[in-house]
């Protein structure tokens, strides 16, 4: 049963909301990926939302551009936490949709991530659900640490190596 679901209007989103995905693999976690549009088909948009808690969704994690309305329908109609992801549009490079998200009105919040920062909206997921499991908790740790050790690395071959080879 997936813990996570993600949510694009468009399969233009995809390849932004995969890196969500592939993180979500990498920690372990269980997730579902759907194409479902607030504005085409507001119907089936309405049935996802209301029952995806039922379904065992723990986050939601929906990406949009433009006027990126899906982010905070979610929101409105799903009790759990729900992560926007703005995706960067060619008129506005992404603004119009990080505003959109970011700005939602008082008892409807969204978790917003940078433009087409999926990665980090798998990870927040991550964490959210790592409150209650301690498994996951210490992948996000080893992670972590990971990260660490990568940049130490990178410092140590530049003080190696000098900067001017780097």
């Amino acid at each position: 049963m997936a813990q996570v679901s993600i949510v694009m209007g468009s399969d233009s989103d995809m390849p932004v909301m995969r890196k969500a995905a592939e993180m979500l693999e990498t920690l372990g976690v269980s997730y579902e990926m759907r194409i479902i549009s607030a504005h085409r088909e507001p119907d089936i948009f309405f049935e996802y939302a209301k029952t995806a808690e039922e379904k065992g969704i723990k986050v939601i994690i929906a990406g949009a551009g433009m006027a990126a309305h899906l982010p905070g329908m979610c929101a409105a109609l799903f009790p759990l936490p729900v992560i926007g992801v703005p995706m960067h549009t060619t008129s506005l490079g992404g603004r119009d949709s990080l505003y959109s998200i970011v700005q939602m009105p008082s008892g409807i919040p969204v978790a917003t991530v940078a433009i087409n920062g999926a990665k980090n909206a798998a990870i927040l997921a991550a964490k959210i659900l790592a409150v209650s499991d301690e498994a996951l908790l210490l992948k996000l740790k080893e992670m972590a640490g990971d990260m660490k050790k990568e940049v130490e690395a990178k410092d140590a071959r530049l003080q190696e190596e000098g900067f001017r080879n780097y």
